[in-house]
């Protein structure tokens, strides 16, 4: 998965900047340091969001237990 996440970033980060210079009918490969920089965020966010992707499923799990845990205690005890 970090691996996918990786390669699905770096690709995000280059079409943005390469997007960018479009939109400002740019060469695409106008500030080659630009696309790097870019490609360098997209990886952080990516893997961010994976990371936040699977904390949040975690918590949710521990949130469901302690739900079916109260619920038994109420009805059962």
């Amino acid at each position: 998965m970090p691996i996918s996440a990786t390669v699905v970033g770096a690709l995000l980060g280059l079409g943005t900047q390469m997007y960018s210079n479009a939109l400002r009918k740019l060469p695409y490969m106008r500030h080659p340091w630009e696309h790097v920089l870019g490609m360098g965020l997209g990886v952080v966010f990516a893997n961010q969001m994976v990371k936040w992707d699977a904390q949040a499923q975690e918590d949710l799990e521990k949130i469901l237990m302690r739900a079916k845990e109260a619920n038994e205690r109420r009805y059962f005890d």
